[in-house]
């Protein structure tokens, strides 16, 4: 006969009233409907939880930054673009909000090609099949153009006001020429062979590696301006940006600025590893805090908006 093991006997459990529980969910924290009916305000609409909750707070620190006139950086990855988040960008680079742009050289190509033709982002999976991925003329061409035209200038700045003196069609629409206009800073890194602007015959990979540089010297200084409450926004850059940026951070401590105390934010369709270390972690160990936000630009990107601007 097969013997019968032995089990818990739950007569003996001890229970106690729900009434001293403690609960980490409220109807106090649910989203307000009816609120949001008679003000229309989609901060009432969101849930006082998680994510929500995160992103409440991401918006809460970029106005005080806004207040305190401390640095409100925002490192970006070409989907910004290609989701048409420019126009928000924009916004918040005019009206003084945003301080500082970095792009990765993606950026810069959608960036110009926006400005030039009001529209950007071939059909990769076509044409690589016959070569002509990435073959367009005017890119390359006014990039290099662009890069010789201002030695002064770093590479940013550079196609930045390259688009503006070209009174490019669509230029409203372009960060660069909108960060020449506001008079703030705006850098490209750029990784040789990751651009379509490098496959050209009038491509110089000496000035793109000279203008870039540059630019990262520029990055550096801009970042000295986190301290005390500044924040930093990686958006869509999952290892380009979150290196040069941990780099930067080194370096401006390394030269005697102190950059602690600042908020860290991290926006993208996935989760990263550099990301979540070079920018979400290891910056802030010394203060300040680190945020993570998973999720498409084009939904992201307009909520942070509206809950900067309405107060």
């Amino acid at each position: 006969m097969e013997k019968k093991h032995e089990r818990a006997d739950f007569g003996k459990i001890k229970n106690y009233p729900i009434s001293v529980r403690n609960n980490k969910v409220s109807t106090a924290d649910f989203a307000d409907v009816g609120k949001y009916r008679n003000t229309g305000d989609i901060a009432d609409l969101l849930p006082r939880q998680l994510k929500a909750l995160d992103m409440c707070a991401i918006a809460e620190r970029v106005k005080e930054a806004r207040d305190k006139k401390r640095a409100v950086i925002f490192a970006m990855g070409a989907h910004v673009i290609k989701t048409g988040c420019s126009t928000i960008v924009i916004d918040l680079v005019e009206s003084g909000i945003i301080t500082g742009i970095a792009m990765n050289g993606a950026g810069a190509v959608h960036d110009l090609e926006i400005a030039l033709i009001g529209e950007t982002s071939e059909d990769v999976e076509e044409e690589i099949k016959t070569g002509r991925f990435g073959m367009v003329e005017e890119t390359a061409a006014m990039t290099m153009e662009a890069l010789g035209a201002y030695p002064e200038f770093g590479f940013g700045q550079a196609l930045g006001q390259f688009i503006v003196d070209r009174k490019m069609p669509f230029v409203d629409n372009s960060i660069l020429a909108a960060c020449v206009r506001a008079g703030i800073p705006a850098t490209v890194h750029a990784a040789i062979g990751c651009e379509i602007t490098h496959i050209h015959p009038k491509t110089d990979g000496g000035l793109i590696g000279e203008k870039s540089f540059d630019d990262f010297k520029v990055f550096t200084a801009m970042l000295k301006h986190l301290n005390g409450g500044g924040c930093y926004f990686n958006v869509g850059s999952a290892v380009i940006l979150p290196e040069v940026f941990i780099k930067a951070l080194s370096a401006a401590r390394n030269l005697g600025d102190e950059v602690k105390g600042f908020t860290a934010v991290d926006f993208d369709m996935m989760l990263h590893y550099r990301p979540g270390v070079n920018v979400v972690h290891r910056p802030v160990t010394t203060g300040g805090k680190g945020y993570r936000v998973t999720g498409h630009h084009e939904l992201l990107l307009p909520l942070l908006y509206h809950l900067i601007r309405k107060g």
